[in-house]
């Protein structure tokens, strides 16, 4: 075999590979992630140690924080969804009123509860078209309050609030305004 000739024998092995130490870094001294010089300032376990424990200390912190948002939310939409079932009861029961007409959406109708009689009709609840000023004659009833049926089949309370309802609409008091002013010639 001459030395210009390719050698396509593998070599002999003359020592063993060396052990790669898998916590030691074994690239470019610019990207390390600790100091490789000897006038680098030491680093040893204790400062690892202290630095996980302050990264623990903020991680608990922000979790905690975030959880503490998280339960304020839940608090919140147990609340509404609470409102959401109460309102649908007191729905549900206005649908149930006695009421010799047909309700329909967009409609104003006024509650009242017959009061006792000889027939014994006490305490039964009745929708009216007409509003406790529109009665001619003295009622024994007692007028509970003023609703209007939404599209969505719900009822919104107009005889209570400061000049708007729970929906933002005008109170029952600007609706007979209303209606006053169309009255006149």
């Amino acid at each position: 075999m001459s030395p210009n000739e390719p050698n396509d024998k593998p070599k002999p092995m003359e020592a063993p590979p060396p052990e790669i130490d898998p916590g030691r870094y074994d690239g470019p001294s610019r990207a390390a992630p600790y100091p490789l010089t000897r006038t680098a300032p030491a680093y040893d376990l204790v400062n690892a140690a202290e630095e996980i424990q302050r990264a623990d200390a903020t991680l608990a912190q922000m979790t905690g924080g975030k959880l503490g948002v998280i339960a304020d939310q839940i608090a919140r939409l147990q609340q509404e969804a609470r409102a959401l079932l109460d309102k649908a009861r007191v729905d549900a029961e206005l649908h149930r009123v006695e009421c010799s007409f047909e309700k329909k959406p967009g409609g104003i109708y006024h509650l009242y509860r017959r009061r006792p009689s000889a027939e014994g009709l006490e305490g039964v609840r009745w929708f009216s078209r007409l509003a406790p000023d529109e009665w001619i004659t003295p009622q024994a009833q007692t007028f509970e309050g003023t609703f209007r049926l939404e599209l969505d089949m719900s009822f919104t309370r107009l005889d209570v609030g400061d000049g708007a309802n729970s929906r933002g609409g005008p109170s029952a008091e600007a609706i007979a305004a209303l209606f006053e002013r169309g009255r006149r010639p």
